[in-house]
C-alpha cells in the first residue's frame, strides 16, 4: 500500500503578512488617536482637560472587555468573516466618534470603540495558524511590529491631522481605513475552518481550563504581566520627569521620546528569527538582564538627558523583545486554543500594565525617579528568577489542551 501523502506545513506569504501587520498596526491605533487630543477635544465640547481624558480610560476598558469576551471567538469562529466584521464595527463606532456632539455621547461611542477594535489580536493567532513551525516567529514579530508601528504612528498623524482639519477628521479617516481594511482582508484571508467547536460559555471558561492545565503557559504569563508591569512604570514616570526639574519640557518636546519605540520595532523583528532558530528562551534571559542594568543606570540618569534617552530605548528594546518571544513561544503551545491563549497574555498584560502605572504613580511620590528605578530593577530581578526556575522544565515541547475540544 502507498503510505498517505502528508501536507506539506501552511506557508504564508510577505504579501498577506504585510497585509495582516498593517491591519493589526491600524486596529490597535485606534486605541490611540485621541492621546494627543484631549486639549483639542476639550475645548472644543467646552469641557476640564480631566474630564476628556476619561476618553483614553474608557477606551481601555472596553479594549479589555472585548478581549475577554470576544478574542477568544477566534478559535470557534471562520476568521475571514469574523475580522472584517469587527473592523466594521470600529468603523461604526469611529464615525460615532467624529459626530458626538457632547462629551457624554462622544465618552460612549469611544467605549464601542475600545470593544470592537480587538482586530489585531485576532490577527496575531491567526498568522500563528497560517505560518509553519519554521517561520512563525518570523511572522508573529511582523504582526508585533505593525502593532508597535501603529501606536507610533497614530499619536504622531493625529496631532497633525487635528491641527490641519479638527480632531474630528481623524475619526472620520479612520473610519474610512477601516472599512478598507475590511474589504480587502476579507478577499486576502484563506478560509479557514475552526479549531474546535464548543458553546459560547465554555468557550470562555476554557480561556482560565488552559492557563491552568499548562505549566508552561502559566510561567510565559507571568514573565508577560512582569514585563509590561516594568514597561509601564518606566512610561508613567518618565512624564512626571520630564515635566519636573530640572527639565521642565513642554508636552510637544516630551511626545518626541516615544520615537525611542521605533528602535523596538526593530528589536521585535530581530526576536522573532532568534524564536526561529531555537534560541527563545536564551534569548529571553538575555533580554530581562539587559533591562536589568538599563534600570540600574536609571537609578543615576535623573538629570542627564542624555542618559535618559539611553535608558528608554535599551529598556524598550529589551521588553518589547521578550515580550515578543513570550507571545511567540505560547502560540507555538497549542494549534487549538491560539485565540484563547492571547486572550489569556492580553489580559495578563493589562493587568500588570495596570499595576506599573499604579505603583510609577504611588512610588513617584515618596521617592521620584530613583524609587521607580529601583522598582523596575526588583521586577527583572523577580523575572530572572522566574526565568531560571521555569525553563529547566519542558516548557514548549507539549502543546496546550484547550477545555471543550475532547
Amino acid at each position: 500500500m502507498t503510505p498517505p501523502r502528508v501536507a506539506p506545513p501552511p506557508e504564508i506569504s510577505r504579501r498577506l503578512t504585510f497585509l495582516l501587520a498593517v491591519a493589526a498596526g491600524v486596529a490597535v491605533g485606534n486605541l490611540y488617536w485621541a492621546q494627543p487630543l484631549l486639549g483639542f477635544i476639550a475645548g472644543d465640547l467646552r469641557v476640564a482637560t480631566t474630564t476628556a481624558g476619561w476618553l483614553v480610560t474608557v477606551t481601555q476598558i472596553g479594549y479589555a472587555v472585548g478581549i475577554l469576551l470576544l478574542v477568544p471567538l477566534g478559535d470557534v469562529l471562520d476568521r475571514r468573516r469574523f475580522v472584517p466584521v469587527m473592523l466594521l464595527a470600529s468603523a461604526v463606532a469611529l464615525l460615532l466618534c467624529a459626530l458626538a456632539p457632547s462629551i457624554g455621547l462622544l465618552l460612549l461611542a469611544f467605549g464601542l470603540l475600545g470593544v470592537s477594535t480587538i482586530s489585531g489580536q485576532v490577527l496575531t493567532p491567526l498568522a500563528g495558524d497560517l505560518a509553519g513551525d519554521a517561520q512563525r516567529g518570523r511572522v508573529v514579530a511582523a504582526i508585533g511590529s505593525g502593532t508597535l508601528t501603529g501606536i507610533l504612528v497614530s499619536r504622531t498623524v493625529s496631532g497633525f491631522v487635528a491641527g490641519a482639519a479638527g480632531w474630528r477628521t481623524i475619526f472620520a479617516l479612520a473610519a474610512v481605513v477601516a472599512v478598507v481594511l475590511a474589504v480587502v482582508l476579507y478577499r486576502a484571508i484563506p478560509p479557514l475552518a475552526p479549531r474546535t467547536r464548543v458553546s459560547y460559555p465554555a468557550l470562555i471558561v476554557s480561556v482560565g481550563a488552559v492557563v491552568g492545565r499548562e505549566r508552561a503557559v502559566r510561567w510565559t504569563l507571568v514573565l508577560a504581566a512582569t514585563g509590561f508591569a516594568a514597561f509601564t512604570l518606566l512610561w508613567t514616570a518618565l512624564t512626571f520627569l520630564l515635566t519636573g526639574p530640572p527639565f521642565r519640557y513642554p508636552v510637544s518636546v516630551i511626545g518626541l521620546f516615544g520615537l525611542a519605540g521605533f528602535a523596538a520595532v526593530l528589536a521585535v523583528r530581530y526576536a522573532g528569527r532568534l524564536h526561529d532558530r531555537g534560541w527563545s528562551l536564551p534569548a529571553t534571559g538575555a533580554a530581562w538582564t539587559l533591562a536589568l542594568g538599563a534600570f540600574v543606570v536609571a537609578v543615576f540618569a535623573g538629570r542627564s538627558v542624555v542618559l535618559v534617552v539611553i535608558v528608554v530605548v535599551v529598556i524598550d528594546v529589551a521588553l518589547q523583545g521578550q515580550a515578543l518571544l513570550n507571545r511567540a513561544r505560547l502560540l507555538a503551545m497549542s494549534d487549538e486554543a491560539r485565540s484563547r491563549l492571547n486572550t489569556a497574555l492580553s489580559t495578563g498584560n493589562f493587568i500588570g500594565g495596570a499595576i506599573g502605572s499604579a505603583a510609577a504613580t504611588a512610588l513617584w511620590s515618596v521617592g521620584g525617579w530613583t524609587a521607580v528605578s529601583i522598582a523596575g530593577a526588583v521586577l527583572c530581578c523577580f523575572a530572572l528568577v522566574v526565568w531560571a526556575l521555569g525553563r529547566r522544565g519542558p516548557l514548549v515541547a507539549r502543546p496546550a489542551v484547550s477545555a471543550g475540544s475532547r
